[in-house]
């Protein structure tokens, strides 16, 4: 565990223009834990702490009034969450899963407002973050208001490849999750990939995705 004391400091970006010795002193006031496949490190029972990701993988979500899961984002190792909850009583009901068994770095409320007291430089960074994932939210938003699922499943696939600059994807999350994520049902994505599919638009081998013609495939608009 003594190399996971400083772990989570060193991989996160808001931190990352800091020396060691600023490293070290604020993994002093972290708490490193290891948390199991399906623990909630995240809900609004326990919002007051900035959650931070190791290792391993977390799904982070809302819930309707109706009960059902909307998945926000995939955090990956480096990821944070629960830093725009720190600077208020109530916020919006978050839930933290984890996929899999995984390692978790967390800062109280007190804690993290004290690090940007003394580091004032981490407030441009964490005004970054929040930015990035405000414009990450909005493309959801509207992807969802897409009326064709198809059209999302398509929008979906072509902003991955513009970001990587591929014609080869992965997507970062299980096709559930996906679902989840463009607002439709597992059945009903798995269907519009198959159609895809046999169209010769697109080439799929589990999660990896291969654009065939994208030219074509940006008519499914």
């Amino acid at each position: 565990m003594a190399d996971e004391q400083h772990i989570c400091t060193e991989i996160v970006p808001i931190f990352g223009h800091l020396d060691r010795d600023s490293l070290l002193k604020i993994s002093a006031v972290t708490h490193h834990e290891r948390v199991k496949k399906g623990t909630l490190v995240m809900s609004p029972m326990d919002q007051r702490r900035l959650v931070i990701l190791a290792k391993g993988s977390i799904k982070v979500y809302q819930l309707s009034t109706a009960g059902k899961e909307q998945l926000l984002r995939m955090m990956a190792p480096g990821d944070f969450e629960g830093e725009k909850l720190l600077f208020k009583t109530e916020g919006a009901p978050l839930y933290g899963e984890v996929l899999q068994d995984s390692t978790i770095c967390t800062l109280s409320r007190s804690a993290f407002q004290q690090l940007l007291l003394t580091y004032p430089e981490i407030s441009l960074k964490l005004l970054e973050a929040i930015t990035d994932k405000t414009t990450r939210l909005e493309k959801q938003v509207n992807l969802i208001n897409i009326e064709s699922v198809e059209s999302r499943i398509v929008t979906y696939l072509l902003d991955l490849a513009k970001v990587s600059g591929e014609t080869e994807v992965m997507i970062p999350m299980k096709l559930k999750e996906l679902a989840t994520y463009i607002g439709t049902t597992p059945e009903t994505l798995s269907r519009q990939l198959k159609q895809l599919e046999s169209r010769m638009l697109i080439k799929r081998h589990g999660r990896k995705i291969t654009i065939l013609d994208d030219g074509n495939l940006a008519d499914c608009y």
